[in-house]
């Protein structure tokens, strides 16, 4: 079988408002109670002392010390007073007796024959013959100059880029000394065609070209000849 409840009615619910309301009443004044309590009791026990003086600031007492004075500098030292002693007398030397020497008679010493007077005279050598000079080697003959010579292989003229551009020409004569081979040895500008690059390559061409050796009694012989090139624009 079931209970039910008792029924709330309009007393009950205004007899609990009205504890309430006490009750929050009484609670503050609980607190504030206890909080003066607890403060009575710090005072009395000397704990509130001990937090006040570890909440303040320690204070540290510093000592100025002064340093110490410099030491005074020595005095200085006074100079002895010193008697000189009495100076010691000088020795004194007695002269020495003079001696009489008697003078001698001077000697004459009769001087001596020298090596060069005492030695014979020696025999002076009799003249040298003059001597005949050497006969001097014959003066090489110097090479002749002929008026032709015949070519194994004859000069190629080149033309120079140069003096066909300029418009140059002329011919140009050169001295060439022909040796026992046939071969030019050397190549001098007898007469100049009057421009230097025609000159050059005439003596260009001269150095390539070959020639029959001169023969004289049967022998090769080298001479001069005078070689005339013509450079003409066509």
């Amino acid at each position: 079988m079931t209970m039910m409840p008792p029924p709330i009615t309009v007393q009950a619910v205004e007899h609990y408002a009205g504890f309430e309301k006490k009750r929050s009443k009484v609670v503050p004044l609980t607190l504030i109670l206890v909080l003066h309590i607890a403060a009575f009791y710090a005072i009395q026990s000397g704990l509130l002392s001990r937090v006040v003086s570890a909440a303040m600031p320690t204070i540290t007492t510093i000592n100025i010390i002064a340093p110490p004075a410099p030491p005074k500098p020595p005095a200085p030292a006074v100079p002895k007073t010193v008697e000189l002693s009495a100076p010691m007398p000088r020795a004194v030397i007695p002269p020495l007796p003079l001696i009489a020497v008697a003078p001698s008679e001077p000697t004459i010493t009769p001087p001596q024959p020298s090596r060069a007077e005492v030695a014979p005279p020696a025999a002076t050598p009799a003249p040298a013959a003059p001597s005949t000079p050497a006969p001097s080697p014959p003066a090489p003959a110097t090479p002749r100059t002929v008026s032709s010579v015949e070519y194994i292989k004859a000069p190629q003229l080149v033309y120079p880029n140069m003096s066909r551009r300029l418009g140059e020409s002329g011919t140009v004569v050169l001295r060439i000394l022909i040796n026992e081979k046939g071969l030019p040895e050397q190549i001098l500008i007898h007469k100049s065609s009057g421009y230097n690059n025609l000159d050059e390559a005439g003596r260009q061409s001269a150095l390539r070209a070959l020639f029959k050796p001169m023969i004289e009694n049967g022998k090769a012989v080298p001479v001069y000849v005078l070689v005339p090139l013509t450079y003409q624009l066509s």
